[in-house]
């Protein structure tokens, strides 16, 4: 039996790749969300709850850990995610399972060159320094965990992203995207189902664990590329892309929080930002989805469950 706490975009896919796989699987929310299958038992618990948390671990294989911070600040992650991680951790220890958690690029501390499972991750300062400090912490517990690195989230299901609702329901409209940074510096995207999969294949292969793998991740596009092939899998015209200068976000960023958290990491989008998960596809025996493909599926999904027009 597998746990998964969380049902957002990598918690869902990767609940119903594992049924899919014929694995049973317990999923953990506070509303008992998630995906519908005869091997997928949806169970309301608090994942912060030491108690609630134990019972609903026990005799599992292995927990992933899908829950991020309520909120994209870095005052909100330090005050959540390094407790709500040692929660799982204790819980999960105790059952014998291994943790694996999704991860970013955010601890990389040379991000100017190309992102490797080797590179330092030692990044300081805001939520760059949180991730850095919750990498440290699961090396440090007793539990057995690995982090799978991803870059930005696209795919089904995704919203919250600079590929998700910012770019394809654009797209799928016929209107204009306009990006942060710079629309012409290669990006690393990640295919959240490549992401689950990999967090799956590394559940599975004890050799692998407390280490930090990276998600089959394509060749870095930039911004514009990305809508283009959102564009082209909706058998559209490609969308004008525009960018909204750094140095807009970082004046806003003195009157408004959530626009100097996004400043924070204008980094991403204004160099290029690369990642190379060449040496975990080999470790994994997985390869990233085509850019066509994933964006297919994408496309799909937003015509479908999100209702928008063909």
């Amino acid at each position: 039996m597998y746990v998964v706490t969380g049902a957002g975009p990598v918690g869902y896919t990767v609940a119903e790749q594992l049924a899919e796989q014929g694995h049973t699987v317990r999923v953990l929310t506070r509303s008992g969300s998630g995906p519908e299958h005869p091997l997928i038992e949806r169970m309301r618990v608090d994942a912060s709850d030491p108690a609630q948390l134990t019972q609903a671990v026990t005799g599992a294989l292995a927990v992933f850990h899908c829950i991020h911070g309520s909120a994209y600040r870095a005052a909100a992650w330090a005050a959540e995610l390094p407790q709500a991680e040692q929660v799982v951790m204790d819980a999960a220890a105790a059952a014998g399972a291994v943790v694996v958690f999704p991860e970013s690029l955010y601890s990389y501390s040379e991000p100017d060159r190309t992102m490797k499972e080797s590179s330092p991750r030692e990044a300081s300062g805001g939520k760059r320094g949180i991730r850095t400090a919750l990498l440290k912490a699961r090396q440090a517990h007793a539990a057995d965990t690995v982090s799978v690195v991803a870059g930005d989230f696209f795919g089904p299901r995704v919203r919250m992203a600079h590929a998700g609702e910012r770019m394809v329901p654009l797209v799928l409209a016929g209107k204009g995207v306009q990006v942060i940074g710079s629309t012409r510096e290669p990006h690393s995207f990640t295919y959240v189902p490549d992401l689950a999969a990999a967090m799956i294949a590394a559940a599975q292969q004890p050799e692998l664990w407390n280490t930090a793998l990276h998600a089959p991740t394509g060749p870095a596009v930039t911004q514009r590329e990305m809508a283009d092939a959102h564009a082209a899998a909706a058998g559209l015209s490609a969308p004008k892309v525009s960018a909204v200068p750094g140095w807009v976000l970082r004046v806003a960023g003195v009157f408004s929080t959530d626009m100097r958290e996004l400043a924070e990491m204008l980094y991403q989008f204004e160099r290029p930002f690369v990642m190379d998960s060449s040496e975990s596809q080999r470790l994994l025996g997985l390869e990233p989805t085509p850019l066509p493909q994933a964006a297919g599926a994408t496309v799909a999904w937003w015509r479908g469950a999100a209702r928008l027009p063909n």
